[in-house]
């Protein structure tokens, strides 16, 4: 496998992955180094176990308890819209992989080859999934004849191969994941539309509502939407301690670009010949990681109730208070108990991410409040040369800054309003930062 040499070229990225031991307490503290922090409170709260390759971990059952509660909700949620769950194989041929330029591109270097079989050479390389649009589409072409065939709405439960080359972080950024994602086909842009906002409010669901971690809709820029989309939705999350954003998770419109690659056609109710609309979604373990950040403290791992596995043992851990229940309302009063911990441990989530956006409109305020770890909010001519300019004025050993996402719910733009990077006229408010 080609991922053989890219494992050991891993060692000498930027940091080497440090593996921790199992332990009771913790050596560091959140705010002096989130790093060890954070790999110490996985490793001691049991939800992973480092593994022997590089970017690979064993999810232990705290962890897939948590992953199964949030699977059973979507799963319950998708089945309501007539969404049905399918596999397809791990492996893809590489002309199939290379038939959408733009989207493979976007993965190249994140590719694991099968290149060996035994001791022979393939004649053949096969690579492993990074994403299923170029495993599952040439079916759709199959299966879709007709208007009657449509939607087609699919989605998969399964694991994909990302080969990152540096910075593993355990659910964050690793080389295999757990992940859903959906596939479907639609006769217009309008069904489509509508399913990815559809989907998009599930993913808030699940982090607002489950893991208690306060997000924002919105939707990613040209330059950072997914490679061969039409345009990318997403809910993004902040981790305070840290300054940076996390994209939870993206609801894409694909639009016809797949569908002309795969000739994905239909005959309309009119017996006219028509491309199908497409959208992709989908949710990642990086979810639990996540969560982790948010809520964890010098103690250890907190885990809002709606997800833990373990309710009963009742120590408050948001914010430590002793409180009594009569044993003749225990079960009304600790459900009581635990509804108020999710929603204190949101409230509190909440605060503490509101206090890190800073609203800018100068590039002074801008670079001042990056130093500073701010979600900045700015306005923005939406030219893609400047992004990549932004990017390129603020490299450093934090990395670059780069947009996050243009929110849904869209401040007022007073007329006259300039571009923060550019002086051109602004367009829209845009949340920038870094990111993990």
């Amino acid at each position: 496998m080609a991922g053989k040499d890219a494992n050991s070229s891993a060692s000498k990225g930027k940091k080497k992955e440090v593996k921790k031991e199992t332990g009771l307490g913790l050596s560091y503290k959140k705010d002096e180094n989130f790093g060890e922090w954070y790999s110490e409170v996985v490793v001691n709260g049991e939800m992973i176990e480092y593994y022997d390759i590089s970017g690979c971990y064993i999810l232990r059952p705290w962890a897939m308890s948590i992953w199964e509660i949030m699977q059973t909700f979507f799963d319950a949620e998708i089945k309501k819209m007539k969404i049905k769950n399918c596999y397809f194989p791990l492996f893809v041929s590489s002309g199939v992989l290379q038939k959408e330029k733009d989207h493979i591109e976007g993965f190249a270097p994140e590719v694991a080859w099968v290149t060996k079989s035994g001791e022979s050479e393939l004649e053949m390389p096969i690579a492993i999934r990074p994403t299923s649009e170029t495993v599952m589409y040439p079916y759709f072409s199959k299966w879709i004849r007709g208007h009657r065939d449509l939607p087609l709405r699919l989605n998969q439960w399964c694991n994909v191969v990302r080969w990152e080359f540096s910075n593993p972080t355990p659910f964050i950024r690793s080389r295999e994941f757990l992940w859903q994602e959906g596939h479907t086909a639609f006769a217009t842009k309008e069904e489509a539309d509508t399913e990815v906002l559809e989907i998009l409010e599930l993913y808030r669901r699940i982090y607002e509502e489950f893991l208690a971690v306060p997000v924002i809709k919105g939707k990613k820029s040209e330059h950072e939407k997914f490679a061969g989309g039409l345009y990318t939705t997403t809910v993004e999350a902040f981790v305070p301690n840290t300054g940076r954003g996390v994209q939870g998770a993206t609801s894409h419109c694909l639009g016809q670009n797949f569908a002309k690659m795969f000739e994905i056609n239909f005959e309309n109710e009119k017996g006219e010949k028509s491309m199908v609309w497409q959208n992709s979604w989908a949710y990642t373990t990086r979810t639990i990681g996540v969560m982790v950040m948010v809520h964890g403290d010098d103690k250890g791992l907190v885990l809002p109730p709606k997800v833990a596995s373990v309710q009963v043992r009742v120590v408050r851990r948001d914010n430590s208070a002793k409180s009594d229940i009569p044993m003749a309302s225990l079960v009304e009063g600790v459900k009581e108990k635990l509804d108020n911990i999710q929603q204190s441990l949101f409230d509190v989530a909440k605060q503490k991410r509101d206090a890190c956006i800073q609203v800018v409109t100068t590039w002074e305020e801008f670079a001042e409040a990056l130093g500073q770890k701010k979600m900045i909010l700015a306005p923005w001519c939406d030219e893609e040369e400047v992004e990549k300019d932004v990017k390129a004025r603020t490299k450093g050993e934090m990395g670059a800054a780069k947009s996050l996402c243009t929110p849904f719910d869209q401040p007022e733009l007073p007329e006259g309003t300039l571009c923060f990077a550019s002086g051109k006229p602004a367009k829209k408010w845009t949340y920038w930062g870094r990111s993990y």
